[in-house]
């Protein structure tokens, strides 16, 4: 049976195209100002190059230190990531699985964080991170972001960890098993599609973090790949090199793309599952 389509049916298409449109046009102009020249840029932004400038490339790789930038990236993304994932997990198991007083108040008070405005914590944790010398540290970052829950994710979690038979665990103790191994080898396994989204979001938001780093890194050789292209579109004012600002443009968007592509079902069902628990 064919599908009806109405009119706002096909509205309703044309509106999701110039959207989908919208947001691709600036990566596809990006990369087209990345290959040009910067007498073609100023010339006209619009004309075609009159040759392929793949060298710009390589200029902003060695110009704007971006490998340096990387690696760092990949240690405060890396650990942050695995070692903030397995907190959330175990704060989630322990508010929607364990029986103890005050739990209830505990996700009141979580809950409360919602409706606080996070800008106004900067100061106090500022000093907090200063007077245990966590400031300009790679590791303090990761510690600041891995023990700084995350609402969002811990309700997503905590969602779906709710959703399982509580006959697994009661097995589990039948059966000799301690808290841990009950907590390791059978709610973190059947809970991995909901650990795997939460992970997925944290790699985002870690990879796009700005802020944290920009106000706790002053060394420039500890500067992760967003507060780096910062720094280099600060130098835009005393050199105009526009093409190899858009070329460090391009290399630093590589691998949420590649990540994106390869886990957009995940993402999709991440997306979904958020909707549903939450």
């Amino acid at each position: 049976m064919a599908e009806r389509r109405t009119l706002a049916d096909g509205i309703w298409r044309l509106v999701l195209l110039l959207w989908a449109l919208s947001i691709l046009f600036p990566v596809a102009w990006i990369f087209y100002q990345s290959v040009r020249t910067n007498a073609d840029f100023f010339q006209d932004i619009w004309a075609l190059p009159s040759a392929m400038n793949w060298s710009n490339y390589t200029k902003a790789w060695n110009g704007y230190a971006i490998g340096k930038s990387l690696l760092n990236t990949v240690y405060y993304v890396g650990v942050g990531l695995v070692l903030g994932t397995f907190l959330t997990t175990l704060n989630a198991y322990a508010l929607t699985r364990m029986t103890f007083k005050g739990r209830k108040l505990i996700w009141g008070l979580i809950m409360l964080s919602l409706f606080l405005p996070g800008i106004n914590a900067l100061v106090p944790q500022y000093v907090l991170m200063k007077s245990l010398d966590l400031t300009n540290s790679l590791t303090g970052l990761i510690i600041l972001d891995s023990f700084g829950e995350n609402v969002f994710f811990l309700m997503l979690l905590g969602g779906f960890m709710s959703s399982l038979p509580k006959d697994l665990e009661e097995s589990a103790h039948i059966d000799g098993a301690t808290l841990f191994q009950t907590f390791w080898k059978i709610i973190v396994p059947l809970s991995t599609p909901g650990i795997v989204t939460v992970a997925i979001f944290k790699f985002l938001g870690l990879y796009n973090n700005f802020l944290a780093p920009f106000i706790y890194l002053s060394d420039p050789a500890k500067y992760t790949i967003g507060v780096n292209m910062y720094q280099a579109n600060m130098k835009m004012q005393y050199t105009s090199d526009w093409v190899t600002m858009f070329a460090g443009v391009m290399i630093v968007m590589v691998p949420s793309i590649l990540f994106y592509v390869l886990f957009q079902r995940r993402i999709m069902e991440g997306a979904t599952m958020g909707a549903m628990k939450g």
